[in-house]
């Protein structure tokens, strides 16, 4: 079943990429508190992904923090080393946290996991953006499938 508005986000084991290596941690501890802007991509280095979903955010984190986002957190189905260096290549550090589910589990516990077989990269993540209070979900954006709007930061700096 897919995560909805008015849902808690579920605790799952996952790994923050930090500038010093891998974190491990859950996604109660990183979501759960605050405000926070999440949003999820398919692939790290991927052209849409790379070009402008998270370039977006690390253009306008200050403007997340204006409107009382406490942080910007970006998930992919990926292991920490990628979202390290993606995040690295993308001057995401500081600004965007960087949180690798290499697994999927995190995927599959908001129900929003796309099977990418057909493209050699397995099962990944949909497209999707949430605005979370205290782990609470108050605004939830799912991309139809090859989309790129709902998900943008510019989008959810209007639902704020």
């Amino acid at each position: 079943m897919t995560i909805k508005v008015g849902d808690k986000v579920p605790s799952v084991p996952v790994t923050l990429a930090t500038p010093d290596g891998p974190q491990k941690t859950d996604t109660a501890e990183v979501l759960g508190k605050g405000k926070v802007a999440l949003f999820a991509v398919p692939g790290a280095f991927t052209p849409t992904c790379s070009a402008k979903h998270l370039p977006g955010f690390v253009e306008q984190a200050e403007a997340f923090k204006k409107k009382g986002v406490s942080k910007i957190v970006c998930m992919s189905v990926n292991d920490a080393f990628v979202m390290k260096a993606w995040g690295k290549d993308q001057n995401a550090f500081g600004k965007v946290e960087m949180l690798a589910d290499g697994n999927a589990d995190f995927a599959r516990a908001l129900g929003l996991q796309l099977d990418a077989r057909g493209f050699g990269m397995g099962e990944r993540s949909q497209r999707f953006s949430a605005i979370l209070e205290d782990g609470v979900v108050k605004k939830l954006n799912i991309e139809a499938p090859g989309a790129f709007e709902v998900s943008s930061a510019d989008y959810m700096l209007k639902q704020l």
